[in-house]
């Protein structure tokens, strides 16, 4: 995902940048950060359960960091970056079950998935 962000934006991105958070600032490490851009980046590598349920507990700790993008300032593009998980039992991606469970808690933080095989990162939208 770094690479990815490197590839379309320019260097400056680090992995775990710690930012200030909270009143009163405490540190948190964030996954990808470009202070100069104003990009912040939490990835999440969670896919379907076996059965195709689910992943609730990681759900949990994908919310945990949409939590912590919101303390952020305004000025801050956020992104939660899932990997591209798909199951047959699915008629949608974790990352689009994801967005569609929980867009209301999101503000104006976006929703993408990363195909590591192709390289790609697309951004989950409402379809309404």
């Amino acid at each position: 995902v770094q690479q990815y962000f490197i590839k379309k934006y320019g260097p400056g991105f680090e992995i775990e940048k710690k930012l200030p958070i909270g009143d009163p600032p405490k540190d948190h490490k964030f996954d990808i950060v470009n202070t100069e851009l104003g990009i912040v980046i939490e990835c999440k590598r969670y896919t379907w359960t076996e059965t195709g349920n689910v992943p609730s507990a990681k759900m949990g700790f994908t919310n945990e960091a949409a939590f912590y993008l919101r303390l952020l300032p305004d000025n801050y593009v956020k992104y939660i970056v899932m990997l591209k998980a798909n199951h047959s039992k699915r008629q949608e991606s974790l990352a689009e079950y994801y967005y569609r469970i929980n867009n209301h808690l999101l503000g104006k933080i976006k929703i993408a998935e990363y195909d590591p095989g192709e390289g790609e990162l697309r951004i989950i939208e409402s379809e309404t």
